[in-house]
This record gives C-alpha cells, sequence and structure tokens, in this order.
C-alpha cells in the first residue's frame, strides 16, 4: 500500500491511497481518498478518486516530534569524507520545520556556500515506542519512503556540530508516499538512486550515487532499537539511515532526484535563499 498526503488545488491537505499502472489495478495513476490520519487511527474510503496528475503531492509525514539522522552509515560514504566507520551509530536530529515534499524547492541558505545532496531510505515509525528488541522492531515501523538529508556541507565543517548544516528550513524532503508492504527482509536490499540535473534539461542528469541498502554498516531492526533505547519514538516520527557514496554539490538551478527501488522517486529543484 502507497499512503500519500496530497492537495486539490485550493483545498487543504489530506490523505490517499496511491494505485500506480505498474500494479495492473482497475484505477492506474489515481489517489482514492480516505478520512483522518492513518498514522492516528482506522481510517475509510470517502469515495473520491483523482488522478494523480491532478493533485499536488506533498511531504507524506510531517513528523509530530523528531526526524533522527543516522551519520556514517556507509562505509564507502564514510571515507569519501576521509572520516572512519562510528563504533556506534552517529545521530543527529532535522526539526520538523526541515520538511518539505515532492517538487518543492530546497533553499540554499545564505550563509552556505556549499549546498550536497544525500539520498537515504527513511523509516516511518507507527506507534508509541521504547527500548524495542531488534527482533521486534518490525511491529513499530509504518513504512518507509524516500528522502534526501541536505547538508551544508561548509558550515557543518565550521560549527564544530550539525544543527544548522542539516537542520535548516528544507533540508529534508521527503516522498512521494510512504509504501507499508515492505518487509525489514527487504528494506536490506534497495537501491538508491541520486541524480543531479539542470532544471532546464532535466532529462541529461549526471548519477551521482547508485548503490543498495544492503552496503548499511547497520540495519534498519539496529538503528530503531538503538534509538529507541534513548529516546521515545512517536507516531509519524522519522529515522533517516544513512547516504551510500557519492554525495556532491548541489547548486541553485539544478534538480535533484532520489529513487529507491520499490519505493519511489522524490524530486527538488534548488533554489538561492535571495
Amino acid at each position: 500500500m502507497r499512503i500519500a498526503r496530497y492537495a486539490l488545488a485550493g483545498g487543504e491537505p489530506q490523505y490517499g491511497l496511491v494505485e500506480l499502472t505498474a500494479d495492473a489495478g482497475e484505477h492506474p495513476d489515481t489517489i482514492a481518498a480516505i478520512t483522518g490520519d492513518p498514522l492516528a487511527g482506522p481510517v475509510n474510503y470517502t469515495g473520491e478518486r483523482h488522478p494523480l496528475d491532478d493533485v499536488r503531492l506533498l511531504a507524506p509525514v510531517i513528523p509530530r516530534s523528531k526526524i533522527v539522522g543516522v551519520g556514517r552509515n556507509y562505509a564507502a560514504h564514510a571515507a569519501e569524507m576521509g572520516n572512519e566507520v562510528p563504533e556506534s551509530p552517529l545521530l543527529f536530529f532535522k526539526p520538523n520545520t526541515s520538511v518539505i515534499g515532492p517538487d518543492d524547492p530546497i533553499v540554499r541558505p545564505a550563509a552556505c556556500k556549499e549546498l550536497h545532496h544525500e539520498g537515504e531510505l527513511a523509516v516511518v515509525i507507527g506507534r508509541i515506542c521504547k527500548q524495542v528488541p531488534a527482533e521486534r522492531v518490525s511491529e513499530v515501523i509504518f513504512g518507509y519512503t524516500v528522502a534526501n538529508d541536505v547538508t551544508a556541507r561548509d558550515l557543518q565543517a565550521s560549527d564544530g556540530q550539525w544543527a544548522r548544516a542539516k537542520g535548516s528550513d528544507t533540508f529534508c524532503p521527503l516522498g512521494p508516499w510512504i509504501v507499508t508492504h515492505l518487509s525489514l527482509e527487504e528494506s536490506a536490499d534497495l537501491q538508491i538512486t541520486t541524480t543531479v540535473a539542470d532544471q532546464r534539461t532535466p532529462g541529461e542528469g549526471e548519477v551521482r550515487q547508485d548503490d543498495s541498502t544492503r552496503l548499511m554498516v547497520r540495519g534498519v531492526a539496529e538503528l530503531v532499537s538503538y534509538i529507541s533505547q534513548f529516546t521515545t519514538l512517536l507516531p509519524g516520527d522519522v529515522i533517516l539511515t544513512g547516504t551510500p557514496a557519492g554525495v556532491g554539490e548541489i547548486t541553485p538551478g539544478q534538480r535533484v532526484t532520489v529513487n529507491i527501488q520499490g519505493i519511489g522517486e522524490l524530486a527538488n529543484p534548488v533554489v538561492d535563499e535571495q
């Protein structure tokens, strides 16, 4: 199942279930409206259905409390940044004000001179939980989505901590929807591809990242369990599981696209704050 947040022209955000042509169903490339918030309780179909081309997809979740990022969780990425893999998960927080959705612009702050993309698998938590054993992590996962852990690389180097570098507004694109049908085992072998293109010629992009989640140093179960040992996770919280090698600079006028096998594609233009 694919759960999306969307809005019709002039309308309020609402949730719906997405059906794609690849599903070979009766309603290809449409979204069926549902009542309420699926992260908060039971929902029902409203009877409304819209072509995907007629709606604006929004960030599929706005975390109620937090986004937890994991640094250096791919050995090749740690090496390309001149770092070792940490002995225990390296964690940081991003505020929910950093979240944007598909096609929303990533804004390069005036203070930033070197902005980087980081395509990642994101885990969406589905229930209140604390101190979750690794073997029970599947019980607390609502689903998975695509993320771009946008990073102001120069501010990361100069600040000595990552609040500005990782937490600025627009630095956490999420989308296009949440998939709820992937198992933990399936999440451990998904291809992540990040492409950067000139917005004027979006079909001629450069592939920057192209690796599998099987290269993660620590998998989803270990990460969720570890994080839950020190902080209570709430429905809608998001965990970013780290980025593969191939991160690089993105500049205004470009469009960055992250595609994760079995989930979908998340694309955002880059603009200057001015």
